[in-house]
C-alpha cells in the first residue's frame, strides 16, 4: 500500500470514529429524534417516536423558538416525606401512561419521584396545557399589580386591534373562562382546526400573530353564555398580560413566581411567530418544577408571606365557574380544571399534569407521552383520573 493510500485510510477511519463518537455523545433522545426527524413543528401530527423525544428536546430543537424564564439563584430545596408503599403499582401506573416524570409532594415534601423516557431530575419536558394555569395567574398578578382595572374589564381596552370585531366588549373573566362566545375549532385530529392553523396567519405589521388570527373570528353565541375550550384564547390572555404590563410574559412570570418562589431550574417558554411567548402553551420546565408550582398555588400563591394575586384570587380561579356539560369528571375555574373530588388540575394533551388537593395538602405533577393528545385509544386519561383518586386513598389522613 502506498504512503498516501495508508494516509488516506488513516484519515477516513478517524473521521469514521470520530462520527460515532459524536453519534453516541448526542445521547438516546437525539439519536431517535435525529433518525426520523418531524416535518415541522406541529405536534399534533408527530409520531410516537417523535413526540417520545421532541417533547424532552423541546427549545433545543433548531426549528422551535423560545425565551427563557429564569429561575432563582437560590432555589428552593424539596425535602424527603414517608416513601409511598406502593411503588409497584406506581411505576406500573406510569409504564402505560408511557411517563417522563412523576413527582407526589404531601405538606411540600416528595413521597415519590420517578423518571423515565430517559428523564431525569433536571431534565425538562413540554407543558402544552398546563401553561394556561400558568398564565391566568399572571392576570390575577397584574390585576394585584394595578396594570388590570378587574375581571369585568374589557379585553379591547387593552388591546385595542380587537375594537369593532366578535371580541369587541369581551371582558378578561370571559376569556379565563372560555365563554367569549367566539367562534373556535379545537379538533386536534382536524388539520383545518382553529388550533391547527393559528400559527400559519399573515400576520398584519404591529400584531402578535394570535391577535391577527383571532380578530377574524366570528361570533358563534352572545359572550358569557357557552364554554367552548380554546388555546387561542390562552394565547391572548398572554397578549393581553404583555400589553397591559408593558413585560414580556416570560419575564414577568420569572419576576412573579418561578424566581422568588424558588423553582429549581430555568425553563423556557416557546414563542409563535411574532417572537412572544404563546400563553396557551408551550412551557419546558421539569417535572420538579411543575410540582412546585402546584405547591405555590396550594399555598394561595405567597411569596415571602405576600401573595402574588389578589385575595381570594385561587379560590375563585380554581371553583367551579362554568360548567362542561360533555365531561362528568371536571369542569372549569380561570384556567384550571375543576375536579369533582374537590381538587383542581392544570391538564395538557398528550398526558401532562398538576393535580392539586387542598384538603389532603398533596400535589402530583406527571408528564408523558401518550399516543395520542386526548389520552382515549389507550384509556390513559380515564387511568390518570382513577390513580389520582387512588392516590388520595393512599395518603388520606
Amino acid at each position: 500500500m502506498s504512503k498516501m493510500a495508508s494516509t488516506l485510510l488513516l484519515g477516513f477511519a478517524i473521521i469514521v470514529v470520530a462520527g460515532v463518537g459524536f453519534w453516541v455523545w448526542l445521547g438516546p433522545q437525539w439519536r431517535t429524534f435525529l433518525s426520523n426527524p418531524p416535518s415541522d413543528t406541529d405536534v399534533l401530527f408527530w409520531t410516537q417516536s417523535q413526540r417520545d423525544t421532541g417533547f424532552a428536546l423541546g427549545e433545543k430543537i433548531p426549528t422551535v423558538q423560545s425565551v427563557p424564564i429564569a429561575a432563582s439563584s437560590n432555589p428552593r430545596v424539596l425535602e424527603t416525606g414517608a416513601a409511598l408503599a406502593q411503588g409497584e403499582a406506581i411505576h406500573d401506573f406510569m409504564e402505560k401512561q408511557n411517563a417522563a416524570g412523576l413527582v407526589i409532594l404531601k405538606d411540600g415534601k416528595i413521597v415519590f419521584e420517578g423518571y423515565g423516557l430517559h428523564q431525569a431530575e433536571t431534565s425538562k419536558w413540554a407543558s402544552f396545557s398546563v401553561a394556561k394555569s400558568m398564565t391566568s395567574t399572571l392576570v390575577g398578578s397584574a390585576i394585584k399589580d394595578g396594570f388590570i382595572e378587574g375581571l369585568d374589564a374589557p379585553i379591547s381596552d387593552y388591546i385595542t386591534a380587537f375594537q369593532g370585531t366578535a371580541y369587541d366588549g369581551v371582558t378578561v373573566q370571559q376569556l379565563l373562562t372560555m365563554t367569549s362566545g367566539v367562534d373556535w375549532n379545537e379538533d386536534y385530529e382536524d388539520p383545518n382546526s382553529d388550533v391547527a392553523l393559528f400559527r400559519s396567519v399573515d400576520v398584519e405589521p404591529g400584531e402578535a400573530s394570535t391577535v391577527t388570527y383571532m380578530k377574524r373570528l366570528g361570533r358563534a353565541h352572545p359572550a358569557g353564555e357557552v364554554f367552548n375550550y380554546s388555546t387561542g384564547e390562552t394565547n391572548l390572555i398572554g397578549n393581553l398580560v404583555e400589553a397591559a404590563t408593558g413585560k414580556a410574559l416570560n419575564v414577568y412570570l420569572s419576576e412573579k413566581i418561578w424566581a422568588p418562589y424558588g423553582m429549581q431550574g430555568d425553563a423556557a417558554w416557546i414563542v409563535a411567530s411574532t417572537g412572544e411567548p404563546m400563553g396557551g402553551c408551550c412551557i419546558q420546565a421539569s417535572t420538579r418544577d411543575y410540582a412546585l408550582f402546584g405547591q405555590f398555588v396550594l399555598e394561595g400563591g405567597l411569596v415571602d408571606g405576600v401573595s402574588v394575586v389578589p385575595e381570594g384570587w385561587f379560590e375563585a380561579a380554581t371553583s367551579l365557574q362554568e360548567v362542561v356539560t360533555d365531561d362528568d369528571k371536571r369542569d372549569y375555574g380561570f384556567q384550571w380544571w375543576v375536579l369533582s373530588d374537590g381538587g383542581f388540575a392544570a391538564l395538557g394533551i398528550f398526558g401532562q399534569a398538576i393535580y392539586v388537593d387542598p384538603a389532603q395538602n398533596i400535589v402530583m405533577a406527571i408528564n408523558a407521552s401518550w399516543g395520542d393528545a386526548e389520552g382515549i385509544v389507550a384509556d390513559q386519561s380515564d387511568a390518570r383520573h382513577e390513580f389520582w383518586n387512588e392516590l388520595l386513598m393512599w395518603l388520606a389522613d
